[in-house]
């Protein structure tokens, strides 16, 4: 666009990691939290060791088996389903979290997936939507086969036009993640498990990926790094 400098973008955003941000944003000891699309886990295990009590929602075969695997920080539970129907009844949780997981839920789905998390949150109870930006070297990397500019678009759209939801919109803030794979087979690995359906563009585009991933890592001591540019936007249910 005209006038950015992306640079001067990122100078400007404080860097936290994404657990230290949620943790430091939300009351999680002793709260009835429902983590949205959980995927293998790390983050319901995460907000359990806060003293949340968590329970993960996820769709993905192969992600809700690798959580089921890894050891239980405590008394969290999976359950398959998706965000758009949550298998959970009214009223139960004091925290819905969507965690880069509302930009997955087909677009027309979007704001149901709202209502939802509506539905199964007491009065006064909190939606924290954190979504990556479309922008930052970690985003770079993955494009040629992740390039999710227009829905992560639309879910922020989603969450603009949340009025008539039960939702209302708190407080918007931005941060940098630094984002860390051990290898470049770590990040395949994890790519194809989250999109199985991306296993053949995957294998098609490996050398560009790889290419990327090389270019554009900060390689430490412990595995790779790349900076991931997030927006959290944080809602109150308030039902009529």
């Amino acid at each position: 666009m005209p006038g950015y400098d992306y640079m001067d973008h990122m100078n400007g955003l404080g860097r936290k990691s994404n657990g230290e941000m949620l943790i430091g944003t939300l009351d999680l000891d002793g709260s009835h939290v429902c983590d949205v699309g959980s995927g293998d886990g790390t983050l319901s295990r995460l907000m359990t060791r806060a003293g949340a009590h968590v329970i993960g929602i996820e769709c993905g075969a192969a992600q809700l088996a690798k959580a089921e695997q890894a050891p239980r920080a405590g008394d969290e539970t999976y359950i398959k389903g998706v965000g758009e129907d949550l298998p959970l009844e009214d009223a139960g949780q004091d925290i819905v979290v969507f965690f880069g997981s509302l930009h997955h839920i087909p677009l027309e789905s979007q704001q149901t997936a709202l209502r939802e998390a509506a539905r199964v949150t007491r009065p006064g109870g909190k939606v924290y939507i954190a979504e990556p930006l479309a922008e930052g070297v970690h985003f770079e990397m993955m494009q040629p086969v992740h390039d999710e500019t227009a829905v992560r678009a639309a879910a922020h759209k989603a969450v603009n036009n949340c009025a008539g939801t039960g939702l209302i919109k708190e407080k918007e803030f931005f941060y940098v993640n630094t984002a860390k794979h051990d290898d470049f087979d770590a990040f395949r690995e994890m790519m194809i498990r989250i999109n199985p359906g991306k296993a053949d563009e995957f294998a098609e585009k490996e050398a560009i990926l790889r290419a990327n991933f090389e270019r554009l890592g900060t390689k430490t001591a412990d595995g790779v790094t790349f900076d991931q540019p997030m927006r959290v936007n944080l809602l109150r249910n308030s039902p009529a």
